[in-house]
């Protein structure tokens, strides 16, 4: 559930009447919220709060500073769920936001009943993706902390084979070339050999024992990560 008492909705409108009726209705769910008036009020709360806030209604017209200058603060450093709320709701508006990284959009005037199916729909979301620890046949990826078990055991891995790792559980059972893998998990600005992947492969599967089994090599292709 999300009313832990460390997890809090920011909610950021210079009008008080709006952050009031936005704030009642996140009550209602149970939902606890924090309010800033103004863009560097916002931006103030959410450092001080960063771990803390689960999500942040931005509206885009406000003093100071408005939304959109708010927003690319956050996502220098922050992947927070983020819904905008505007009065103007023009199409090139909303591309705009989604370029910068919004998450949802929702024009004013708007019914407050839609606004908290929204959140609440966000955050669903948002919860399944980054559950902190998921468990893949025995093998536990708790991807916050970037560590690995194996049946409760932990193994040591480097931050790429980690990243490797990573990448092949969350495309189990599609066969992966070694240059897709190359592409995403050494990125596109990397020019070495292939063969460095084979070396990492084999250093994974020694260090997942048993379960090393589930990384098959796909001959002529690369590998796939197959529970079996």
């Amino acid at each position: 559930m999300f009313n832990m008492e460390n997890d809090y909705i920011l909610i950021v409108d210079d009008e008080s009447r709006m952050r009031k009726l936005i704030k009642d209705f996140l009550k209602q769910k149970e939902y606890l919220a924090l309010e800033a008036a103004d863009g560097e009020e916002a931006l103030k709360i959410f450092e001080e709060n960063k771990n803390k806030i689960r999500l942040i209604l931005l509206d885009v017209m406000m003093p100071k500073l408005d939304g959109w200058s708010v927003l690319r603060q956050i996502r220098q450093t922050s992947q927070v769920p983020i819904i905008m709320l505007t009065a103007r709701g023009e199409e090139q508006d909303e591309l705009f936001g989604f370029e910068l990284g919004v998450d949802e959009y929702i024009s004013k005037p708007f019914s407050p009943k839609i606004l908290v199916a929204r959140v609440e729909a966000i955050l669903k979301r948002t919860d399944n993706k980054n559950k902190k620890v998921k468990d893949f046949g025995g093998i536990q990826i708790d991807n916050q902390g970037r560590t690995v078990t194996v049946d409760g055991n932990p193994i040591d891995l480097s931050l790429r084979e980690y990243e490797l790792l990573a990448y092949l559980i969350e495309n189990q059972g599609i066969a992966l070339s070694r240059d897709k893998i190359l592409n995403n998990v050494w990125n596109y600005d990397y020019y070495g050999d292939s063969r460095t992947i084979d070396s990492h492969i084999k250093k994974i599967r020694h260090k997942l024992g048993k379960k090393g089994k589930y990384i098959e090599t796909i001959r002529g292709i690369g590998y796939k990560f197959e529970i079996k």
